[in-house]
């Protein structure tokens, strides 16, 4: 556990897990070995993060977020699955959330997807993709509804480019699907 990372009651941080510097780790959270919560994230209270979860810096993941990491669930303990389950690479599906992204409370991330560095997860969407960089995305499934800023708040564009009204950054639209930013301290 990084310096300076708080983890509240009832929260349990298993062996072989890794959480980085000034974290937040709510009430009533489970990290699994060999997750991964970068440095200044906030796991808001009721989160489960498994083996294979990468948080990467300054991740918010807001109240009960589901995470999974295993495409076609079984029991290992009954047959035919244990064959299936004797090497993580046949079952286990690495999750990343790239820095600064947000996922709404009760959002729900299948295993193997990236969710770009920015982006915003709408509560109780579906994730069952990858998410580019600084999309908002909502719904079951989840698809890109629009853009935001790396400070958050929706962006809206106009001739393929926008400035943030709240702190001045400037996004280039390059195709109907991405946006990069022009100034921002990437």
């Amino acid at each position: 556990m990084g310096e300076g990372s708080q983890i509240w009651a009832y929260a349990h941080v298993m062996s072989g897990a890794s959480v980085g510097k000034n974290c937040n780790v709510g009430d009533h959270c489970f990290i699994e070995a060999g997750a991964f919560v970068g440095d200044n994230v906030t796991l808001k209270n009721g989160n489960m993060v498994w083996e294979g979860v990468t948080l990467e810096e300054g991740v918010f993941v807001g109240p009960h977020v589901f995470f999974t990491n295993d495409l076609y669930p079984r029991s290992p303990r009954m047959p035919p699955p244990p064959k299936r389950y004797a090497k993580k690479e046949n079952w286990l599906r690495p999750t990343l959330v790239r820095r600064g992204s947000t996922l709404g409370a009760g959002a729900v991330i299948l295993p193997g997807v990236i969710i770009g560095q920015y982006g915003m997860v709408a509560a109780g969407a579906i994730v069952t993709r990858d998410v580019p960089p600084f999309a908002l995305v909502r719904g079951n499934p989840a698809r890109v509804s629009g853009w935001v800023c790396q400070c958050g708040l929706p962006l809206r564009f106009g001739q393929r480019t926008a400035t943030c009204l709240e702190c001045g950054l400037r996004y280039s639209q390059v195709k109907p699907d991405s946006i990069l930013p022009e100034d921002a301290t990437e």
